[in-house]
């Protein structure tokens, strides 16, 4: 395929994807599932044993499924989103769990929040948006001293079936691929975090997991 009919396909699954996280939230469980071969959220409730309290805030939160997990788990904690569809979403799924938390419509470059406020903070399958000086600066912010951002980046199907290979392959072709592990070591570290990268075998699957420190002497 020539590059450029190529890039025209990876920008209207961009688009796509953005539509589906807004205007067509209510599918996107069901796209999730399917493109993920059914794995969509068992990746997403495998860091639950990577989150300590008693304070946590998830960036990105999507249709609320680590929120319930976590909220189960009796920590405290705040999901923070700039889709209010997927706010709508979280809501009612946290309703239905029984649960409550607190629900920010907001911008990762831009949270509002105080100093120091969260011992954990959250993210999976974030978009570039993570990777802004701008969020990793706020995030490092409101991370209490000592505290962790753990952030799952991207997953690897390993399975050998031939709906497993099809999802691979719709992975790489939408460009969830890459040297992950450098690329977010270096903006970790250049934002001051301390990092830890951890590979996790999960479901006929490969999961990345960062782990972004915070010295518990920082003051910032």
């Amino acid at each position: 395929m020539s590059q450029f009919p190529h890039r025209i396909l990876i920008a209207l699954m961009r688009k796509f994807f953005r539509l589906l996280y807004h205007q067509f939230a209510w599918g996107y469980d069901m796209v999730s599932r399917i493109v993920s071969a059914g794995r969509w959220q068992t990746w997403v409730l495998s860091v639950l044993p990577d989150v300590t309290g008693p304070v946590v805030l998830e960036i990105g939160h999507g249709p609320g499924h680590l929120l319930v997990g976590m909220r189960k788990s009796g920590l405290g904690v705040v999901g923070l989103d700039e889709s209010w569809q997927m706010s709508g979403l979280a809501f009612s799924r946290l309703v239905g769990f029984g649960g409550c938390c607190l629900l920010v419509n907001g911008y990762a470059q831009f949270l509002p929040f105080r100093s120091h406020s969260f011992n954990t903070i959250v993210s999976t399958f974030p978009s570039e948006y993570i990777l802004d000086p701008r969020s990793l600066s706020e995030a490092f912010r409101v991370l209490a001293p000592g505290g962790t951002m753990v952030i799952l980046p991207i997953a690897w199907i390993t399975g050998k079936s031939w709906y497993d290979h099809l999802a691979a392959w719709i992975f790489r072709f939408t460009g969830q691929t890459g040297d992950w592990e450098k690329l977010y070591t270096q903006y970790l570290i250049s934002s001051g975090f301390s990092v830890r990268v951890e590979y996790r075998e999960s479901a006929s699957s490969r999961l990345l997991i960062v782990h972004a420190s915070k010295s518990k002497s920082s003051v910032v």
